[in-house]
């Protein structure tokens, strides 16, 4: 589980990244506090860690439950490939919102792999 447990703490700083980042983007383009609209690269910032938060709400249960079900170092680089593909999805929104595509599936393959190895292995125990 330490390979899993490395991977959480370096998706958990990577939201802490993107969230300093909102915090300089505030500054940088005078949009005070709370508003959360204005300038549009600071809307992109924003949405970007927004959308990390979203998806790291779904995503670190079921990396958890995979590593515990099915693999655990399986479950590790899911992890990394869903790190990998939120700075994907940061670079290409950040250029151009309708780009974001590459980054927002490779996120998505990862969890989606996660929720289907657990169901077919705690199922299949069942059975």
């Amino acid at each position: 589980m330490e390979l899993i447990a490395i991977v959480t703490i370096f998706l958990l700083a990577q939201a802490m990244y993107f969230a300093i980042e909102v915090g300089k983007a505030r500054g940088k383009y005078n949009v005070k506090a709370p508003a959360i609209s204005g300038d549009v690269m600071f809307e992109r910032h924003y949405r970007i860690h927004q959308n990390t938060l979203e998806q790291l709400v779904i995503f670190l249960p079921s990396l958890w439950l995979f590593g515990l079900f099915v693999s655990q170092s399986i479950a590790a680089g899911l992890g990394v490939v869903f790190f990998v593909g939120r700075f994907v999805f940061r670079r290409a929104y950040l250029a151009d919102p309708a780009g974001r595509a590459l980054g927002f599936l490779i996120g998505l393959l990862s969890i989606l792999i996660c929720f289907i190895g657990v169901l077919v292995n705690t199922i299949g125990s069942l059975i």
